[in-house]
């Protein structure tokens, strides 16, 4: 598939099934509500979702006892741990269930799936994952599953931070040990939350999208840079721990977006710690 450019889409789709829906999930479904489309939330514990959500509480860790609604769209946020037997079996479970395969299938995966790449720098979209981890294994199976099972349309996501989340900000306080060295990438959950919402309206959109900013960074200054706004000193060097990251392009998700209201960490910690 090609790309829409402008980050211009169609309206909501009439009803979308959320699978695993948490944090992004809730923040998709605010955005898709209020342009009249209706959110079915598939979760295990159902009860912290709002009123506003159509909640069915299911582990698709065993066959469903209830059908699904049809959907005309579905984002999967499994995380990899959902069942030790791998993705494929939850998903077949989820197929199994569904009266039809929606219109439009997301499949939220990771760029973990090239940990352990020995190829070129930066990875693009149309690069190959070769999983070496039994991490990386597992969420490639995913993907794959998602696409056989759903024709499924598959983002992948860096480190994922924002309001909330604040990983990076406790390590700098606490002044946990990184690997300096290490290539990191990132995304803010506000423009990957705006992906998810224009992958899911149909239209023209990459099969494989990587969420990532327009600032991949070694950990080192991603990190020094945090510590200066909070003006304490650097987080120590832990030594190699962490091995030597990856670097993703993201100009076809700028391309699909029309621009990243987060471009970079800097934006992002910025306004986070402004915040605080």
């Amino acid at each position: 598939m090609t790309v829409d450019p402008g980050g211009v889409g169609p309206g909501a789709p009439r009803r979308t099934v959320l699978v695993g829906c948490g944090k992004l999930g809730l923040r998709l479904s605010t955005l898709l509500m209020a342009d009249g489309g209706e959110v079915v939330a598939l979760r295990r514990d159902a009860s912290g979702l709002p009123a506003s959500v159509r909640a069915v509480e299911a582990d698709l860790t065993a066959p469903l006892a209830q059908s699904l609604p049809a959907a005309d769209a579905m984002v999967i946020t499994l995380p990899p741990s959902v069942d030790p037997r791998g993705y494929p079996v939850v998903l077949r479970h989820l197929r199994d269930a569904l009266p039809s395969t929606p219109p439009r299938t997301v499949f939220v995966s990771s760029t973990g799936v090239f940990e352990g790449w020995d190829g070129r720098q930066p990875i693009t979209e149309a690069d190959v994952p070769r999983p070496r981890s039994e991490r990386a294994r597992r969420i490639h199976d995913g993907e794959l599953a998602a696409i056989d099972l759903f024709d499924a349309v598959v983002i992948r996501p860096a480190g994922i931070y924002g309001p909330g989340r604040h990983f990076l900000v406790r390590t700098v306080r606490d002044a946990r040990p990184v690997n300096p060295r290490t290539r990191t990438n990132r995304i803010h959950e506000s423009d990957l939350v705006r992906a998810l919402d224009l992958l899911v309206r149909g239209g023209t959109v990459p099969d494989v999208l990587h969420a990532v900013d327009a600032a991949p960074a070694p950990l080192g200054d991603v990190t020094g840079f945090i510590a200066g706004l909070m003006g304490v000193e650097p987080p120590p060097d832990g030594g190699e721990e962490g091995g030597p990251g990856n670097v993703f392009d993201g100009r076809l998700l700028r391309d699909f977006l029309g621009g990243l209201d987060y471009p970079s960490y800097r934006e992002g910690y910025r306004e986070m710690l402004e915040k605080q």
